[in-house]
């Protein structure tokens, strides 16, 4: 991992990282740690969130689910620094999906939390979902074409993103 992350020199140090902040004074190790946490505490959230759908509490889950979701993102920043991490959303290849991903987000709260629509939130929460999904593909070498070429061998038909 840590390697995917290092500049073009070729560096061991941990200052040589893409993007990290100058002032940031955590370890590579601490770094994954925080990222790992984030995620664990994301997921957690959003699986308590799920649960509140089952008690028929509709405003809790739209805010769990999506502070689970902005938890697990806001971990990433740990890895490379918050404003390349920023930058790097909007990158050509993310842009779709990081919009997607920000528009879902906003929509789950405003559907579940404030009009009180849960299917609507529920639609909104998948959206959010898949476009996270596709967002967190687009780091891993080749995953967004091992999952076009998934669908397109179940469905028999050409994936349309």
């Amino acid at each position: 991992i840590r390697s995917a992350f290092r500049s073009g020199n070729g560096g061991d140090d941990d200052e040589s990282l893409i993007g990290m902040d100058n002032h940031c004074n955590m370890s590579w190790e601490n770094r994954l740690y925080a990222f790992g946490a984030c995620f664990v505490i994301g997921c957690f959230l959003s699986v308590f969130g799920t649960i509140e759908i089952w008690l028929g509490k509709y405003s809790s889950f739209a805010v769990l689910y999506t502070l689970g979701t902005i938890v697990a993102l806001a971990g990433t920043c740990f890895l490379r620094g918050p404003m390349s991490q920023i930058k790097k959303m909007f990158d050509k290849d993310r842009l779709i999906a990081s919009i997607v991903l920000i528009a879902s987000i906003i929509l789950t709260i405003v559907c579940g939390a404030v009009l009180k629509i849960a299917v609507l939130a529920l639609v909104c929460c998948v959206v959010q979902f898949c476009a996270f999904t596709w967002y967190t593909l687009s780091y891993i070498p080749y995953a967004r074409n091992a999952v076009k070429s998934c669908f397109s061998g179940v469905t028999g038909m050409t994936c349309p993103c």
